[in-house]
């Protein structure tokens, strides 16, 4: 199979070839890269798997997945196909690398937070969990699409309070519909515009270290 995508990875560095690792799969914002994500996790590179996925559409000098028709609203077809490429790519990764199937998060910001969400929604448990970093979900993912239950994925959710692209009553609603849809849930608001602040990153990390099972408390301090 040939991706859809091209992607970076990043393995352990001393890895064992009798084991499967947790694995973390980054999804950029609009003109953006995979690189830029990677600096959000790079600190748990030892302990996870990094995938990160470049979206096929040009933007600029950057990438994007789908394109808008306007801004929050996404060109459908386009959307609806990033979706299903995506959950193939997912699937022909963990058959590619040692992945830990049962481990396996989506970390995204902004369109890759959309995107995120609007797989974890589509994939269920086959997730262990989702970051979405200043997203929201598209009103045709909650009516149109087959959606299959949440309540064993873990979601964490931030959003800038001052968001000026979208603003965080946003944040808030999409906060309210995934939390009515599983009890492993976080959301957290950092005094922010469209972006990820140093704290948000840290509890980012904190959060995945503890939701994989690799450190608690002292320990998760010292992945850091």
């Amino acid at each position: 199979m040939t991706p859809a995508y091209e992607y970076d990875i990043h393995i352990p560095s001393h890895i064992d070839p009798n084991r499967t690792y947790p694995t973390i799969f980054t999804l950029h914002g609009k003109g953006s890269n995979e690189r830029n994500m990677y600096g959000i996790v790079e600190p748990l590179s030892e302990q996870f798997i990094i995938v990160g996925i470049r979206g096929n559409l040009r933007l600029g000098a950057g990438h994007q997945y789908y394109e808008l028709k306007s801004l929050g609203n996404p060109v459908r077809d386009l959307f609806d196909k990033a979706v299903q490429d995506l959950e193939a790519f997912i699937a022909y990764a963990t058959d590619k690398y040692p992945i830990d199937p049962a481990k396996r998060y989506l970390l995204g910001f902004s369109q890759g937070a959309i995107l995120s969400m609007s797989l974890a929604l589509t994939m269920g448990d086959q997730l262990k969990g989702i970051v979405a970093l200043n997203g929201y979900v598209p009103d045709f993912v909650k009516t149109d699409y087959i959606l299959k239950p949440v309540t064993d994925v873990s979601v964490f959710i931030s959003h800038g309070e001052y968001d000026s692209v979208f603003p965080i009553q946003i944040g808030h609603d999409t906060a309210a519909y995934f939390h009515e849809r599983t009890t492993r849930f976080s959301f957290r608001t950092y005094p922010t515009d469209h972006g990820v602040a140093e704290e948000n990153q840290r509890d980012v990390l904190l959060w995945l270290a503890k939701d994989a099972g690799l450190t608690s408390g002292q320990d998760q301090e010292e992945i850091l």
